[in-house]
């Protein structure tokens, strides 16, 4: 749908000028135009009604609502029609091709449609106006109620949850121009839209493809194809053991494609899971805020301005508080759309925030072993192939991760210098990707 607020200023650079030359005229036009009012360019000029006792068909006739009036079409979602005996009741108010329909109350106020030239048959509620125009062309006359001046007029009139009253808007000012010139204007409009259509269109497209660009960017760094290795890292494996002497890896053997100096590892090798609470039952209490999952952005990071702050237990508080570099993934919820298994970062101040029994921590177990930052990017880039919708059970439209397969998913780790400088990588093309998509 095009900006109405182009729309709207559109149609007045067509002007010379918007200062009055003349007494009472809303703004100066053309010597070959001429100011008249809506009135006298429509042979028709009136509101529809329900029919009595709400008397709708299961088809029929159209019979269009303030819903079904959108800018630019008619929305036939939710369409109610009567019979052809009730239309012939309400004949007055017959929808003709190439009729404006303007909504004339409530929130949609101002909102108008032309009628297409190959229409039929319909008729309106008593929320809808219908205005039938003579000599003027139908998408003229669209562009004008459209227009920053028409919308600026029925405010002047007062028009609010009462609506438009009919009076006001036949003696609305209308500045008419000869025939062929409101062809030309018509055609150099559409013109613009059509151009304001591909730049919106490749807008949308440079959007998708921002976001799929970040997504192919985890999908490297993950496999070690984002940044090159470095022989002198110390490898993974080794590192692990000489934390953890007993540590036994995973047996590297399947995954042939490993980097040098990479293993693979569980998330549970990596992480303690602590599971989330609510509001508590025993005194003595503490008022904290609690992530939830509304917390969660679309992009994946967390929303701090609706943070709901509950009385819970302060001993569990004690030991269900957040850590700052803990994740906090989403384990209840979730859609058809977005799988359970959401999850964020929390880079905030330890000790300040607890998060819901719909969520859990983790909490990496030794940080000279792996960054939470980057287990964080490790367990968005599988999110975003999918690899959660294997890992979630569903009851009653709630999905619940199944814990034990998250917990088990394989990591592919690398040396920990390495993690810095894919952390590092990411987040400088992140950031360039960031300002072009704020750019838009």
């Amino acid at each position: 749908m095009h900006g109405l607020e182009l729309r709207r200023g559109f149609f007045l650079s067509f002007f010379p000028s918007d200062t009055p030359h003349y007494e009472n005229v809303p703004f100066e036009v053309p010597e070959s135009w001429v100011w008249t009012t809506i009135e006298e360019i429509c042979s028709k000029i009136g509101s529809g009604s329900t029919p009595r006792g709400s008397n709708y068909s299961a088809n029929g006739i159209p019979f269009f609502r303030s819903q079904n009036v959108y800018n630019d079409r008619l929305v036939y979602d939710d369409i109610k029609y009567i019979s052809e005996e009730v239309h012939q009741k309400m004949k007055g108010t017959e929808v003709l091709a190439n009729d404006l329909l303007l909504n004339i109350t409530g929130g949609s106020l101002g909102r108008c449609a032309v009628v297409p030239a190959d229409f039929n048959c319909g008729n309106v509620s008593q929320h809808v106006c219908i205005m039938r125009s003579v000599l003027v062309e139908p998408e003229y006359f669209h562009v004008l109620v459209l227009s920053s001046y028409f919308a600026k007029s029925m405010k002047i009139t007062g028009s609010g949850r009462e609506g438009l009253p009919k009076y006001n808007l036949e003696q609305m000012g209308f500045p008419l121009p000869p025939l062929t010139e409101q062809q030309r204007i018509v055609a150099e409009i559409e013109h613009w839209f059509a151009l304001i259509d591909q730049i919106e269109q490749g807008k949308a497209d440079l959007q998708t493809i921002i976001k799929q660009t970040k997504s192919k960017i985890l999908d490297l760094a993950i496999h070690g194809k984002l940044v090159p290795q470095d022989p002198n890292d110390e490898p993974a494996i080794e590192l692990l053991k000489r934390i953890n002497p007993d540590f036994t890896p995973c047996d590297n053997g399947h995954y042939t494609q490993l980097p040098d100096g990479w293993c693979v590892v569980t998330l549970k090798d990596l992480c303690e899971n602590i599971n989330g609470l609510w509001k508590g039952k025993k005194e003595p209490f503490v008022n904290v805020g609690v992530i939830r999952n509304a917390n969660f952005t679309k992009d994946f990071k967390l929303d701090y301005s609706n943070i709901e702050y509950i009385d819970v237990e302060q001993r569990t508080f004690a030991k269900r508080h957040l850590e700052n570099g803990d994740l906090i993934v989403e384990k209840s919820g979730g859609s058809d759309n977005n799988p359970v298994g959401r999850t964020i970062l929390y880079e905030g101040k330890s000790g300040v925030f607890s998060f819901s029994n719909f969520t859990m921590a983790l909490r990496t177990r030794n940080n000279d072993i792996v960054l939470s930052k980057f287990l964080y990017y490790y367990i968005l880039a599988k999110y975003q192939k999918g690899d959660m919708r294997l890992m979630q059970t569903q009851t009653t439209g709630l999905r619940n991760l199944i814990l034990d397969k998250f917990l088990s998913m394989p990591i592919h780790l690398p040396p920990l210098s390495e993690q810095k400088r894919i952390i590092d990588r990411i987040e400088t093309i992140f950031t360039s990707l960031d300002m072009i998509m704020g750019s838009l």
